[in-house]
């Protein structure tokens, strides 16, 4: 039975644990009815925090235009707690890895302060490209969707709207 009990803690959600309050129990640095927010465990940056919501939410593809204010109020905190934790506001960085590029389906914003202390792997992990997209882009594409609409991957190019034909240019 030892397999059983270990293919069911495997797929557990360990950010859905952490914000329950169970094992493992990182130090909080926030916690409200919606948020908590702790030290990544393999730190990118002298202050490097993730945010997570409480309520378990997909990876950042799986967000649609309804979830701008989501989007923003992990920002607000990322902000807020690097703020509280010293970190330095003009030199930050807040973000989300991109699938396949995130370890833990679970949302979470990192943020990462300051950038320019950060070491050479790191800079590359968190850098903005087509696997680690920042909160303006990924808002910038929120806004840009229809409702009903999820993200398109950081590397997709604008979608274009189908031509269309004057009805004098019709023959």
């Amino acid at each position: 039975h030892v397999w059983l009990i270990m293919i069911i803690m495997a797929g557990r959600c360990i950010f859905c644990t952490i914000a329950r309050g169970e094992e493992p129990k990182p130090t909080l640095l926030h916690e409200d009815d919606k948020f908590v927010a702790f030290q990544d465990r393999s730190p990118g940056a002298p202050h490097h925090y993730l945010i997570i919501p409480k309520d378990h939410v997909g990876n950042p593809a799986t967000l649609a235009n309804k979830d701008i204010a989501l989007v923003e109020s992990l920002a607000e905190v990322g902000n807020k707690v690097l703020q509280e934790q010293g970190g330095d506001m003009e030199d930050k960085r807040l973000g989300f890895h991109w699938p396949p590029f995130n370890t833990i389906d679970h949302l979470h914003l990192h943020v990462l302060s300051p950038t320019s202390r950060m070491g050479f792997l790191s800079s590359l992990i968190h850098r903005p490209t087509f696997w680690f997209i920042t909160v303006d882009k990924l808002l910038e594409r929120l806004r840009a969707m229809p409702a009903d609409q999820q993200a398109p991957p950081p590397s997709s190019p604008p979608q274009q709207q189908p031509e269309t034909t004057k009805p004098e240019e019709q023959h």
